[in-house]
């Protein structure tokens, strides 16, 4: 029998800044609770207030590093701060080690800061699916910043972008990642290049060649444009972070003068809307396995036999 949940106080401790409740709804999020439509509508009134920072790069970029930089940076201008950190899932197992919390440890005590790590469980994207509600919470909780940092991410996983309002691109000399960035496309998608771990040989070379890419993008567009700047920072020494603060402010006021901060929200609405209309229309439609054998055996066509799903005229 499911626990029953006092939603609306439960809502009303988290406004009020109570860590145990905030936790207990993004709880209720990640284990996909039937109280999630009322849990939803409690919230959106007071959402839409938070800046989203996506925080992305290949593994040993050094992300978690520096988001434990920025959190201390974020919290010293007196901002409440607070970090989604999403570890992948065993294959084997559906495990993660979630160590993110351990390495954000410094932060543990402070009341304005609060870290979750939440598992992908699975989901491609180099997000958890429930990242997009949990930042709700989050949102509606009051945070005045709130940090997603993904998974490392290849060629795939820039979900991020669909869900921040600015997205930090991490690179670090001497990974091949100049290449890499135009490969998988994780130019297109950063807002502001973090060049990391800046004392060692290189980091002026893979700056140049950012930079160099990022003209080479710019020269088939028109209307205004941002255009990403590149940093370099020592995320282990907190060296270089006041700029990257800098140039998150500037862009988030380059969106709200160009309109654009509202066009990301409206995009990622939609997207939200999307994921879950999609996952009850999944849920209703039950299995396909008997179709599926059909389709292998010849006797249906795999658009003949989504019909049938759909229309719920299983025929034998």
């Amino acid at each position: 029998m499911a626990e029953a949940v006092d939603v609306t106080g439960l809502v009303d401790r988290a406004r009020d800044g109570e860590p145990r409740a905030v936790a207990r709804l993004i709880s209720l999020v990640e284990q996909g609770s039937s109280a999630l439509p009322e849990v939803a509508a409690l919230l959106a009134p007071f959402t839409g207030n938070a800046q989203v920072v996506g925080i992305t790069g290949a593994p040993g970029v050094g992300k978690s590093t520096s988001t434990n930089a920025l959190v201390r940076a974020f919290r010293s201008a007196g901002k409440r701060v607070a970090v989604i950190a999403v570890d992948p899932s065993s294959p084997f197992s559906g495990g993660a080690l979630l160590g993110d919390r351990v390495r954000m440890g410094d932060h543990a005590t402070d009341p304005g800061v609060f870290i979750r790590s939440m598992a992908t469980r699975g989901h491609l994207g180099g997000l958890s699916w429930a990242t997009p509600q949990a930042l709700r919470v989050l949102d509606a909780a009051g945070f005045d910043v709130v940090l997603v940092e993904t998974v490392g991410v290849g060629q795939s996983e820039i979900e991020v972008v669909a869900l921040a309002d600015t997205t930090l691109v991490l690179l670090a000399p001497g990974m091949g990642d100049g290449i890499q960035a135009a490969k998988a496309g994780i130019l297109e998608i950063a807002d502001v290049f973090v060049v990391n771990k800046a004392d060692r040989d290189g980091a002026d070379q893979t700056a140049r060649d950012l930079k160099y890419m990022i003209s080479l993008g710019r020269r088939d567009r028109t209307g205004p444009l941002w255009r990403p700047p590149v940093l370099k920072t020592v995320a282990a020494r907190s060296e270089g972070l006041d700029a990257v603060v800098e140039a998150i402010d500037a862009h988030c006021s380059w969106m709200v003068e160009h309109g654009e901060l509202h066009d990301r929200r409206l995009r990622r609405a939609a997207a939200e809307i999307e994921a879950i209309a999609v996952d009850r229309v999944r849920t209703r439609l039950g299995p396909a396995d008997a179709l599926a054998k059909r389709v292998v055996a010849g006797e249906l066509d795999p658009f003949a036999a989504a019909e049938q799903l759909i229309s719920g005229n299983l025929r034998p």
